[in-house]
């Protein structure tokens, strides 16, 4: 496993994309759906007990994002499971030089009547990992620790600031004021769907988890897409919870007025030196 992680690191790639991990599984049980197309299997291969590898208990984590008190001991296991074909998928696909492009080639192999969904769920997840790298290298120089799903950061005000990935949004940034209290700081979504006729209701989607997200403290929350083109003024109406909106490839390209802004906020509302 430990060559495999290294493996993926020389490539850039972070593990998790091709290797199921529980607390990953736990915060957003809907990438379930992600590692079953990852890795080839229908729903109906998958799910099914006639022929099939009798994993119908969790349907419901692909299928409603909800894990049933009865399984949820059996996340580890089933990700054991996963990493296993992981890594033989893995050195099948070696010598093609694995990359985020041609992971999602292979989602989008598997077929049968969730295709569409998978996919979009395998983009989402590849933008909320790239999303959460950008802000690892922002804040590098600050990060006091790295996890597989939190970066922890030594503040200039000598608290602990925590970006971590979540269920609903998928980031958050929160600053510890005493053990155990957190301030919420900053509420991020990323909608990494390239389909432009399907982003507003994606935005929708979006500002429902920001509405959730001001009853529970947030004083920034940003909403990251990944369309070319976006009625900026229609946008800001379907999600008047979103402070700022940001373009996914802007923020991955490194460069860039929206990038610096996304960079300058980043430091400034983690009060760390630039």
């Amino acid at each position: 496993m430990e060559k495999d992680l290294a493996l993926m690191a020389q490539y850039g790639l972070r593990g998790e994309l091709l290797f199921a991990v529980p607390v990953v599984l736990r915060q957003n049980p809907h990438l379930l759906g992600y590692y079953r197309l990852l890795m080839g299997y229908s729903q109906k291969e998958f799910y099914g007990n006639d022929k099939g590898f009798g994993a119908g208990p969790f349907k419901g984590m692909e299928a409603n994002g909800k894990i049933a008190k009865a399984i949820a001991d059996d996340i580890p296991e089933i990700c054991t499971a996963f990493c296993e074909a992981a890594s033989t998928l893995l050195r099948e696909i070696e010598t093609l030089k694995p990359s985020k492009e041609l992971l999602d080639d292979l989602a989008l192999l598997t077929v049968g009547p969730q295709l569409r969904g998978g996919a979009n769920n395998q983009r989402g997840t590849a933008g909320i990992v790239q999303v959460f790298e950008v802000i690892r290298q922002i804040v590098a120089h600050a990060a006091t620790e790295v996890r597989e799903n939190v970066i922890e950061i030594a503040s200039a005000t000598g608290r602990k600031v925590l970006v971590e990935f979540a269920p609903d949004p998928d980031i958050i940034i929160r600053e510890e004021m005493s053990a155990g209290h957190f301030r919420n700081i900053v509420a991020i979504e990323i909608k990494s769907g390239t389909d432009v006729s399907n982003i507003h209701n994606r935005i929708g989607e979006a500002e429902k988890s920001h509405q959730k997200a001001r009853q529970r403290g947030f004083t920034e929350c940003w909403t990251v897409i990944n369309v070319s083109r976006l009625d900026m003024l229609k946008a800001k109406s379907e999600s008047p919870s979103t402070d700022r909106f940001y373009s996914l490839s802007t923020l991955i390209g490194n460069s860039g007025d929206e990038y610096e802004d996304f960079r300058r906020r980043i430091i400034s509302l983690t009060s760390i030196h630039g």
